[in-house]
């Protein structure tokens, strides 16, 4: 791995300047941002922990764990931090509710494996046959389906105590429009704090387990299970989560090329086999699956300073703070009603990011395939569409996403051959001005 040389003076970044993934400011500056990098994504990691049940430690062991390990197989090249994918949580709930949390680390396990899979695949034959596979209006689908099916769970948090879950959730969306830059990008973390604070006031909060919480301790481990027999039912729900991490990394590698040096698209396989291996790795001993973290994106976009070195700092750090138990015992002591204000916010964004990519490709809605690809898929995510054979069940994630492929890949081809114009015409030209009024 090459060494990191040292970045002008050291302790600043001239305008225009970054500082790129193989230099760093020194050690001081860069712990200090390191630190930052844990700030970033701590709101968003140990939230997932908290939804599924999962212990809030032992995740955060294997997102710093991982975050080295990404770094290991990427050869140092790629600035990225592997926080808690939210992607997780629909079929991690499902399988722990049905099969117990061993078949869920089994899915988070396969999922891993999986995606490391592709990342050998794309490292050797290269990224279009993942286009192909799944173009805009499919992928979009995918990711908005996950965030959607989770309505109701944010829903059954936020009646427990909806004066609570209110003031989080106003705060979430005022601390977003309030602030500029990093105070911005952590709106669900302040959010949660002032739900928090709010929730003391009113005396909601039950600290008795901190109180008896060690101040250092080992996380707790649980081993993932392939030999129940509701497992591999419980792992065909995971799979459409591939297609999501699969999106988020590949997004993850242009932006950090688009900001520092295109030739950091050369390591997309390498991100993907590494966030598989992290993947397979939390799962097989009981914490929560991985991916790049977009809110440490944001952080180095502040920052300019694109270091490695950093994320070295920000993935030891993460390892240190979960080997306090009291920490873990703080974090889950926050109650429903916190949770049902954030989660109404995040489940929605997660949709919305489905949505995003629909508007960033310029999907055409006008053409039928497009259309029925999308509103199939989201109607049996939201509703929560099932179908079983016997103790073998699929859910509405695995439902919805292979209703999208389906209906897309099928539909083109019958439309191309009927010559109907109903298939998938590409992206809609740009009208005039874009971001502006019409001249």
């Amino acid at each position: 791995m090459p060494l990191w040389k040292i970045h002008g003076n050291g302790r600043t970044v001239a305008p225009g300047d970054v500082v790129a993934p193989d230099e760093r400011l020194n050690w001081p500056a860069t712990i200090a941002i390191g630190a930052q990098h844990v700030i970033a994504m701590f709101g968003a990691t140990f939230l997932v922990p908290i939804l599924t049940g999962f212990p809030v430690a032992t995740t955060l062991l294997f997102s710093g764990i991982g975050t080295l390990l990404f770094l290991v197989v990427t050869k140092n090249k790629l600035p990225s931090y592997l926080g808690s994918s939210f992607a997780f949580i629909a079929p991690v709930t499902a399988a722990t509710a049905s099969a117990g949390m061993g078949s869920a680390l089994a899915g988070i396990v396969a999922v891993g494996v999986l995606l490391a899979i592709i990342g050998v695949v794309v490292q050797l034959a290269g990224l279009g046959w993942v286009d192909k596979l799944m173009p805009p209006v499919v992928a979009g689908a995918i990711v908005a389906l996950i965030g959607f099916n989770l309505a109701p769970a944010a829903w059954n948090n936020f009646q427990q105590a909806p004066v609570i879950a209110s003031i989080t959730l106003a705060a979430v969306i005022l601390f977003s429009v309030l602030f500029r830059g990093f105070l911005g990008r952590i709106s669900i973390f302040l959010g949660v704090v002032v739900g928090y604070i709010a929730a003391a006031i009113a005396g909601e909060l039950d600290f008795s387990s901190v109180a008896d919480a060690a101040w250092v301790g080992l996380p707790t481990f649980h081993i993932a299970d392939f030999a129940s027999g509701g497992t591999w039912s419980a792992i065909a729900m995971f799979l459409p989560v591939v297609f999501v991490l699969v999106a988020e990394n590949v997004g993850h590698v242009r932006g950090v090329a688009t900001m520092t040096d295109a030739s950091v698209n050369r390591s997309t396989g390498r991100a993907l086999i590494a966030d598989g291996a992290a993947t397979t790795v939390a799962g097989f001993f009981g914490g929560s699956g991985t991916t790049t973290y977009g809110e440490n994106i944001g952080v180095m976009a502040a920052t300019r300073v694109y270091s490695t070195a950093a994320y070295w700092v920000a993935g030891i750090v993460a390892i240190l703070l979960s080997m306090s138990p009291k920490i873990g015992a703080v974090i889950n002591s926050v109650p429903a009603g916190v949770l049902g204000g954030v989660t109404t916010a995040l489940y929605g964004l997660i949709g919305i990011i489905g949505i995003k990519i629909w508007v960033d490709n310029r999907v055409d809605f006008s053409r039928p395939v497009n259309q029925y690809t999308a509103a199939v898929a989201l109607v049996m995510a939201i509703a929560g569409f099932s179908m079983s054979w016997g103790d073998f069940q699929l859910g509405a994630i695995v439902v919805a996403t292979a209703a999208a492929l389906v209906i897309y890949h099928l539909g083109n081809a019958i439309a191309r051959w009927r010559k109907t114009g109903a298939d998938d015409g590409g992206p809609i030209p740009a009208v005039g001005p874009l971001g502006g009024d019409p001249e």
